[in-house]
């Protein structure tokens, strides 16, 4: 498989530094009774706010006081050959725009409450960056809108090859697709899809499926059996990755129903319905992922979903990402673990905000793995993303990105695309039960 060539351009390290004064500046708020923030754009990409520590110091010039002071990552823009072509056109210089703000980072009839403090912007040429790493600034910039202020910002800008294999579906995963591979013009299919309905008993409506007689699925039946229940659920769906000689490479199964919550018509995040993401192992299945997924509540009328990695041994899984999905636009599932977290839900699906939900370094459970041990350590920095479709789509064709770091082999490609392929299915099963499912997700019985 030959992979895409794409650029990270990340934005981190960020500080404030206020220096002690004998009167307060009244342009500034001080730091202790007030929180920062800073806005970070680049052309063409939205807009990406992240909170920015403070620090504060007897003189303004001194060196950073530890790495602890400084934020981790706070931004990271994706760019493929087509976004550096139009971001960058020939000179292949952009500039990084950041807004700095004191103050709390709510709104007020849409206008934001923070005091702008300054503006700095860095200069990058990306020229060559899809073979190199470049570092386009890492140290203060003084900010503010006179010299009384003397505050400085710390950032740091670089940009760094990430090359990732693409693949994309050739229709709905309900519909048993082939898997395409992407590269730029070129279309290569590397896998198909199999979907099926699975029985509580473990039986398997799919004859490629029951051909598999050295696959043990006799654990399938104990998960979720104690919430199946008569009325409105969805269950027992399952979708197989077959590479193209025929070999079962990865699955996505269905395991507990996504059961409508009592007096209402939509799965609660209380009681979420889940799949299992699987790879083949001395001959049978073996957990790799589990996948919740549920219908957030209010204005957002999203898809809230929670995936963790299963590790061996039984252990409590780590959450890697975590977010919501528009229902009816959809947006970008993202595994992104450049600064210890887990993100999701953006529907413009190229910046990487780190202010949601983080995880991965605060496992639920046991609480007795750390991002350093196994199998955690060998998912660093960009690991996967896949784009979905809401359900104001006529036909969802998910589009997967993998990082090249983390394939060495078809079945590590093969287990995203049954992830991608079950958040997609999701989507369906977490419609509302008022609406009706098209008739590949419907058994034979629920169509008379």
């Amino acid at each position: 498989m030959d992979p895409c060539q794409f650029v990270r351009l990340t934005v981190g390290k960020l500080a404030l530094k206020f220096p002690v004064a004998s009167k307060p500046a009244r342009t500034v708020v001080h730091p202790s009774s007030s929180p920062c923030f800073c806005r970070i754009k680049l052309k063409n990409f939205p807009a990406v706010t992240s909170v920015v520590p403070c620090i504060v110091s007897e003189k303004t010039g001194e060196n950073i006081g530890g790495e602890a002071q400084l934020s981790s990552q706070a931004a990271s823009f994706h760019l493929n050959k087509p976004d550096l072509e139009k971001l960058a056109g020939k000179s292949g210089k952009v500039t990084l725009k950041i807004a700095i703000f004191t103050g709390g980072r709510g709104t007020s009839c849409g206008l934001s409450s923070g005091r702008l403090l300054g503006r700095v912007t860095v200069q990058a040429d990306l020229t060559g960056t899809e073979a190199r790493v470049c570092v386009f600034h890492n140290g203060w910039i003084s900010v503010g809108r006179d010299d009384k202020c003397g505050a400085q910002f710390h950032l740091s800008v670089k940009a760094e090859p990430d090359p990732r294999f693409v693949f994309q579906f050739d229709g709905e995963p309900e519909c048993s697709p082939q898997v395409f591979q992407i590269k730029g013009n070129v279309r290569q299919p590397v896998f198909t899809c199999k979907f099926s309905f699975r029985t509580t008993g473990g039986n398997q409506r799919s004859r490629s499926l029951q051909s598999e007689a050295n696959v043990n699925r006799g654990w399938l039946s104990s998960f979720g059996s104690d919430r199946e229940r008569q009325g409105k659920e969805r269950k027992g769906w399952s979708i197989t990755v077959h590479d193209l000689s025929g070999s079962p490479v990865a699955a996505a199964s269905m395991v507990t129903p996504f059961v409508a919550s009592p007096g209402s018509d939509r799965v609660s995040r209380s009681n979420p319905g889940s799949w299992l993401i699987l790879r083949p192992g001395d001959g049978t299945w073996k957990p790799w992922g589990r996948l919740e997924a549920w219908r957030e509540r209010g204005a957002s009328d999203g898809l809230g979903y929670r995936f963790e990695l299963s590790p061996d041994g039984g252990a409590a899984g780590i959450v890697l990402a975590e977010s919501t999905l528009s229902s009816y636009k959809g947006g970008k599932f993202s595994i992104d673990l450049g600064s210890g977290l887990g993100t999701g839900g953006n529907t413009n699906g190229q910046t990487t905000p780190v202010n949601s939900t983080s995880p991965v370094n605060s496992p639920r459970g046991s609480g007795d793995h750390g991002y350093n041990l196994w199998p955690y350590c060998k998912y660093k920095g960009f690991v996967m993303s896949a784009i979905i479709d809401g359900e104001g789509s006529k036909c969802s064709k998910p589009t997967v990105e993998v990082s090249v770091q983390h394939v060495n082999c078809t079945e590590d490609a093969a287990v995203f695309v049954a992830l991608s392929a079950a958040i997609d299915l999701s989507m369906d099963a977490c419609r509302l039960f008022s609406q009706k499912l098209r008739k590949e997700l419907c058994q034979p019985q629920e169509l008379l």
